[in-house]
């Protein structure tokens, strides 16, 4: 098997399995309860969130842990908005988001929240000067992605705060970092709310956070018991400590992977901009990881399911958006037909020179195959 879907997901890695499923079998108190049990999976818990607040140079009571990052965006945004209503109702969002951010900005507009959407250059970067001239008295928050999740966009987080600020210092910066984190170097220093994902860095699904400065107001979204008003009842501990695991893990020897994987993207882009008809989607700014082409005479459904034939795994845009137009493709480039026929291809420091060699074989066999059935 050929897997070229890691944006997607990633397979869990050995020794974060090996953490959960001690977590799970040696510590099986709630960390809630009072007793020894109890204590002792709290004292693991603990642990494990200190472990990630050294590792982001951050406050451990600025650690939020969810069950997605589509939740942790929820929580951003809304929990963001609903605290400093009193403050504005405008929100600045990037047109190079992950789907859940415009479906949540769709449910702000329809509680009285005002949305602008900020431009970007021909090579995916925010516009400077539009984010300036879309920045109000009232704007209380902009969510801009690290990393964007079809065609690797990377963004300098550090750069826009700072124009954020200067505008209006009262205004708050969130970024999903789900496709940056342990692909490339971050610093939650850069803003104020951040989400990432364990199932995207080689972690268990089912658990995520959401970094929080101490100076953010955020109203909760649920209701309950437990040790977190935000995410109230029983914690997860095995899943907060293969979490920790992957994070320590993915945030080691990042430059090194990412230059193997910047091998392998030239690698791919070198061979596959010969081929009449394939278009390739990425800039100077994007990451190696992700790889965004477009095919002009073939569905991309139909060219990733010939390529399971060869047990080859490939994705379209956006999981969560699979099938659609690919808005960050239309974004960079304003071309339908462009974005209507993307194919994503995310490569892995676990991504070998050899899979990538027959990778390309099959692709020029199946490209071939179906573009003469077109022609036929």
């Amino acid at each position: 098997m050929i897997y070229l879907d890691y944006s997607a997901t990633t397979p869990v890695n050995y020794e974060v399995l090996e953490s959960y499923i001690r977590a799970t079998k040696d510590f099986m108190g709630n960390p809630n309860s009072l007793h020894n049990l109890g204590v002792k999976s709290k004292t693991l818990m603990n642990s494990a969130i200190k472990q990630i607040s050294d590792i982001f140079h951050v406050l451990e009571s600025e650690i939020i842990f969810t069950s997605s990052a589509t939740m942790s965006n929820n929580l951003a945004l809304i929990g963001t908005c609903l605290a400093n209503m009193k403050h504005g109702n405008h929100l600045i969002v990037s047109k190079l988001e992950h789907p859940s951010i415009y479906k949540i900005c769709d449910y702000l507009e329809t509680i009285g929240f005002e949305i602008s959407y900020v431009n970007n250059t021909d090579e995916g970067l925010i516009d400077f000067e539009d984010l300036k001239n879309k920045m109000r008295l009232d704007t209380i928050l902009v969510s801009i992605c690290a990393v964007n999740s079809e065609t690797g966009a990377r963004q300098p987080l550090k750069m826009l705060r700072q124009i954020i600020k200067k505008e209006n210092s009262s205004t708050l910066l969130h970024s999903d970092m789900t496709q940056a984190l342990g692909k490339v170097a971050v610093s939650l220093h850069d803003v104020d709310l951040a989400t990432a994902s364990s199932h995207k860095i080689y972690g268990p699904k089912g658990i995520a956070l959401l970094y929080k400065s101490d100076r953010v107001k955020m109203s909760p979204l649920m209701y309950g018991s437990g040790s977190s008003i935000y995410n109230p009842g029983t914690p997860a501990v095995p899943l907060i400590v293969a979490f920790s695991k992957a994070i320590r893990l993915a945030t080691t020897d990042v430059e090194k992977r990412e230059n193997f994987v910047r091998r392998l993207n030239t690698m791919i882009v070198d061979d596959l901009k010969k081929l009449d008809g394939v278009e390739i989607n990425q800039t100077k700014i994007c990451i190696p990881h992700i790889l965004n082409i477009s095919l002009k005479n073939i569905k991309p459904e139909t060219f990733i399911h010939a390529m399971e034939e060869y047990d080859i795994y490939l994705g379209t845009n956006s999981a969560c958006a699979s099938n659609e137009l690919s808005t960050s493709v239309m974004a960079i480039y304003n071309d339908r037909k462009r974005a209507m026929g993307t194919i994503r291809i995310s490569l892995s420091h676990l991504t070998t020179t050899d899979e990538v060699y027959r990778f390309l074989t099959c692709f020029k066999k199946v490209y071939q195959k179906l573009n003469s059935l077109i022609e036929d």
